[in-house]
């Protein structure tokens, strides 16, 4: 017998068939057969002395880049990752042209105001200029977002070649459901402001873009959720390549999750909070890992 529907379920469970959420992975399942609720997820730490946030967000900005170099999301000196100052929300810190993901400590961090300028920072005070162009514009343009993310990592930027976005085909490309965008253009290496601010444009009021031929740019409210969807996002780029070659090979086509399925997933996975919990087991460790040393 075929399981009744996990969407609109179409008579009584146990006699009660009133839809219920308190087992958010099961769109629709009855209130008496809901036995194990979802945490709610913890948040961010909150400031009151915006130097003290400042001096945290900087340790999470050193450990994000740790993290995008123990997943080999360097290549040369491309990739770059800021978080909005809290003190002067019209600049951001960044990290040093030139200076490898692994070995950045939170004193090597570069402040950049918007017209272009290093205001503060550590020794090497070199800005990558597609750094400032593509952030800069998604900064100005995004009050809400802290952080954004990109790099040229090799899922993303193979993806990227294709000039489509992704399928829903698992639960964790459910995260991006209606929350990403295609880039449809490149033009080289951005170094114009009109560039920068045609990708700010086009990732409007999402967390993540395919800038087409060139890679994955993705934003957050929180360092850590930005971290995170980049993650999540390469490694959805990965599996969909996989899928579409198995399936391709055997003249078929991946099976697509329907719409509602995927709407209620993101209600749970892919929100801003739940960007910034998942992403904690991954600061955890490579604090561990590191020994707490990008925090010099």
């Amino acid at each position: 017998m075929a399981p009744p529907s996990a969407v609109s379920p179409d008579h009584a469970i146990n006699g009660d068939s009133s839809p219920s959420n308190l087992a958010p992975h099961e769109p629709g399942i009855s209130e008496s057969k809901a036995k194990v609720q979802m945490p709610k997820f913890p948040g961010p730490p909150e400031f009151t002395d915006k130097y003290a946030e400042r001096n945290y967000l900087k340790g999470r900005l050193a450990a994000a880049f740790r993290i995008f170099g123990k997943y080999g999301f360097d290549e040369g000196v491309a990739g770059h990752i800021t978080v909005r100052d809290p003190v002067e929300p019209e600049t951001f810190w960044v990290n040093p042209f030139g200076v490898a993901f692994s070995l950045i400590r939170k004193s090597d961090l570069i402040q950049v105001d918007h017209e272009g300028n290093i205001i503060d920072g550590g020794e090497v005070r070199l800005l990558n200029a597609a750094a400032f162009m593509i952030h800069g514009a998604v900064h100005k343009a995004r009050p809400d977002v802290l952080c954004a993310a990109h790099s040229h990592s090799i899922y993303g930027r193979t993806f990227c070649s294709l000039g489509r976005k992704l399928d829903m085909i698992t639960q964790d490309s459910c995260s991006f459901y209606n929350d990403h965008v295609l880039y449809e253009s490149f033009n080289g290496i951005v170094l114009a402001e009109k560039e920068g601010k045609d990708i700010a444009a086009c990732l409007g009021d999402k967390k993540a873009a395919l800038l087409q031929n060139h890679g994955l740019l993705t934003a957050g409210s929180t360092i850590e959720a930005a971290v995170f969807w980049f993650l999540s996002l390469e490694k959805c780029c990965q599996a969909q390549l996989t899928a579409d070659a198995a399936a391709g090979g055997r003249g078929h086509e991946t099976v697509k999750i329907h719409d509602d399925d995927a709407a209620f997933t993101y209600k749970t996975i892919g929100t801003p909070r739940a960007g910034w919990f998942s992403a904690k087991p991954l600061f955890d460790v490579i604090e561990k890992e590191c020994g707490g040393d990008y925090l010099q």
